[in-house]
């Protein structure tokens, strides 16, 4: 069977993969039934359906004939380096690591960090935009998280508040 677009196929693919493994984390919370849903329910029926998506477009990957097959072209390493840095940093930021005695530097910080390095795999980037960016994203976030949800997380650096 050829493959009649690649860059559909492994899309395909990739969306089956992330939903088997969404559906099979879930499966060790406890599901429940339609009427009483457990905490793994959701997460259980939102990895089948992009299982289910994956499948469908792998498929017409399969079948279908596009025009020049959608070859896949060489990996982004730049943006893909700075995607996945942007969220480690993030990750350390916000909860600090205690193994090491690096203390959490809160949430605005976090965001701020998360944003400038994120941006910085855009080939156009400029810091103002970015600034802008992240000022939105962090009141955007402390009215959502904080004042709505109230939840209770770190704002701000522990040597700011005391």
């Amino acid at each position: 069977m050829n493959i009649k677009s690649q860059k559909d196929f492994f899309c395909g693919l990739m969306f089956m993969a992330v939903g088997v493994v969404f559906a099979w984390g879930a499966s060790t919370y406890n599901i429940g039934t339609g009427a009483r849903m457990g905490p793994g329910y959701f997460p259980l029926m939102l990895g089948v359906l992009l299982a289910f998506i994956g499948a469908t477009v792998t498929f017409k990957a399969l079948v279908i004939e596009t025009e020049g097959g959608g070859k896949i072209g060489k990996w982004a390493w730049k943006p893909l380096f700075y995607i996945i840095a942007a969220n480690v940093v993030f990750g350390i930021l916000l909860a600090g690591l205690p193994a090491v005695k690096f203390p959490a530097f809160g949430m605005m910080v976090a965001i701020y960090a998360l944003t400038f390095i994120a941006s910085m795999a855009e080939a156009g980037w400029k810091v103002k935009n970015t600034f802008i960016l992240a000022t939105v994203l962090a009141m955007g976030s402390y009215l959502a998280f904080v004042v709505v949800l109230k939840l209770q997380f770190p704002v701000w650096p522990a040597f700011i508040t005391g």
